[in-house]
This record gives C-alpha cells, structure tokens and sequence, in this order.
C-alpha cells in the first residue's frame, strides 16, 4: 500500500458529488479493495451519502468540498471524511423521518452501514469535517 491517505476538493454540484465517489473507489481499488468487494460498495455508498449532503446542505456558493480518505497503518480501519465551509448546518444524531417524507434517510444509512461516524470542525477553519469510519480485514499483500 504506497499511501495510507488520499485527498481531493470537488465542486459543490452534484457532478463533484458523483466524482467524489468515483474517486474513493478508485482509492479503495488501488489499495487491494476491489470495485466488487464488500469493503469498496459499502465506503463508495457512505461517501456518497455524505457528499450528497455537503452538495446540499453545506454548500456556500464558490467554495469546493473536499474529500479524505485514509486508512490505518495496519490496514484494518478506513475513514472517509468530507469537509464542507458551512459550520452552522451541522448533522446531529439522526431520527427516523416521516414514512412519506422524500429525504432525510442518508444518515441513517451512514450509521447502519459504518462502525463509527460524527461531525468534527474543519482542520484549519471554517466549516465541519462529517467522517465515517470502517473496520476491515486488511487486503492480502504480495
């Protein structure tokens, strides 16, 4: 595994949103994870429920989101965190939405889906860092 971490801004639009996805997943790829493989579909899911959001709630316009992937140094945990400029809108402790409502299910998601997530302040100002956080059997090594 050259990198134990990965980064990248991606426009606040939903095209950014898509990259960032396509982006983690390459990552996990690379670092013995295939595109098939449980680990890449469920952290390419938890990103991409976690961009969803910084596109639509923590978007200031002229500002990117940026995206950090980094893995253990034993290789037995992945985090994925996206960092937004909108430190007011802060996702808090989800709760089931209304059976008709059309929204609000993405953190839900998030937490049944990661072992551990949670909202911390951006690294270096302004806004919030939104993280997931994985276990996994590190990847066979040659």
């Amino acid at each position: 595994m050259p990198s134990n971490e990965f980064a990248m801004a991606f426009t606040s639009t939903p095209r950014g949103a898509r990259l960032a996805r396509l982006f983690v997943a390459h990552c996990l790829d690379s670092w013995g994870h295939p595109h098939t493989s449980d680990v890449n579909e469920t952290l390419t899911l938890i990103t991409a429920e976690l961009c969803a959001n910084a596109v639509r709630h923590g978007r200031v316009p002229g500002r990117d989101f940026h995206v950090r992937l980094a893995v253990d140094a034993d290789g037995a945990r992945l985090r994925v965190e996206v960092s937004d400029t909108r430190a007011e809108r802060r996702p808090a402790t989800t709760v089931p939405p209304a059976p008709d409502a059309e929204s609000g299910r993405g953190l839900l998601l998030v937490a049944a889906l990661a072992d551990d997530w949670g909202v911390t302040d951006r690294r270096g100002g302004p806004g919030k860092t939104v993280w997931a956080s994985l276990s996994v059997i590190p990847p066979a090594t040659e």
